[in-house]
């Protein structure tokens, strides 16, 4: 088909001959396209015009296509449900039921406000597309700076420039302790810091938040950091090291409630701690001068409902 035909196509020509071929009349055909007979008629010379061959034979009874009729009219089914779906698609991305939405986060908050608002916008609109990242606040910051991220929730370093950022109203994270369910410790009530100074710990690096708010907590209440302590930020890491051990291991409440839950069969559990131990709050960040799309936007205040 020569290409001048199909800069020239448009999709209401390969309505028109999709028409004629089901309804076989010329008349009805234009009139379910919204356009006069002679208009059609001069449209469908052009179309076969171009192509160098009938698309339809005329019969008493009324237009079959040619074989060459057959052919077009496949494609221009094919092109038109691409129309439909394209059409499909922009539409639900401008009113914010699909798209794409990319969301970093500490782990806390991923836990309990990313999940929870993911599973309450698929439940409307399963066509959504989500990725989600779980960091540290810093990786996070440089992320969203890059556009990697729609949003995040994090936070942010001394020196960001809060007049590039949108931070919402956000809340502290508490941190607990977790153990293996048979750790002497398990169960007990009032469980003071002073009493675990003598178990191994497993802990995230130094200057991370919920590092910075253990020692926080210990220094708090006159008592030493614990002398037997690995070093790992990887959750999995601490799962293996507490496995049938007396070891213990601070991470956001969230998330040893998600995994001392009995569905997900972790065998761990939460010490009930006397003392509070809190990290610095973390807040829902968007860049000023970034548009979020509709979706993004209906991520950013199902996340907001949960803080």
């Amino acid at each position: 088909m020569p290409m001048s035909l199909l800069r020239r196509l448009k999709p209401v020509h390969l309505r028109l001959a999709l028409r004629i071929a089901e309804t076989g009349k010329l008349q009805s055909a234009a009139s379910d396209v919204a356009m006069s007979q002679p208009a059609a008629s001069r449209m469908l010379s052009d179309i076969e015009a171009h192509i160098g061959a009938p698309l339809f034979e005329r019969h008493p009874k009324g237009m079959e296509p040619t074989e060459i009729g057959h052919t077009v009219l496949r494609h221009a089914r094919q092109i038109l449900r691409g129309f439909d779906s394209l059409d499909t698609e922009v539409s639900q991305v401008i009113s914010g039921r699909a798209g794409t939405v990319r969301i970093g986060s500490v782990t806390g908050p991923a836990v309990e406000m990313v999940v929870p608002a993911i599973r309450a916008i698929r439940a409307g609109s399963p066509d959504v597309e989500f990725t989600v990242e779980v960091a540290p606040s810093t990786t996070l910051m440089r992320g969203l700076e890059e556009g990697v991220f729609d949003f995040i929730i994090a936070r942010p370093p001394p020196q960001y420039n809060s007049r590039l950022y949108r931070l919402y109203p956000a809340r502290r994270e508490v941190v607990s302790l977790m153990v293996c369910r048979d750790h002497p410790m398990a169960g007990r009530p009032n469980v003071r810091l002073k009493e675990l100074t003598g178990f191994e710990w497993v802990i995230q690096e130094r200057g991370t938040p919920i590092r910075t708010a253990v020692e926080g907590a210990f220094h708090s209440h006159g008592v030493a950091m614990p002398p037997q302590v690995t070093n790992t930020s990887s959750l999995l890491v601490a799962l293996a090291l507490l496995e049938n051990s007396t070891t213990i291991s601070p991470h956001s409440h969230e998330v040893v409630q998600l995994l001392s839950a009995t569905a997900i069969g972790a065998h761990v559990t939460r010490l009930n701690l006397l003392e509070d131990i809190l990290v610095s709050p973390f807040f829902v960040i968007t860049q000023k001068d970034r548009q979020l799309s509709a979706i993004a936007d209906r991520v950013v205040q199902e996340t907001l409902a949960r803080l």
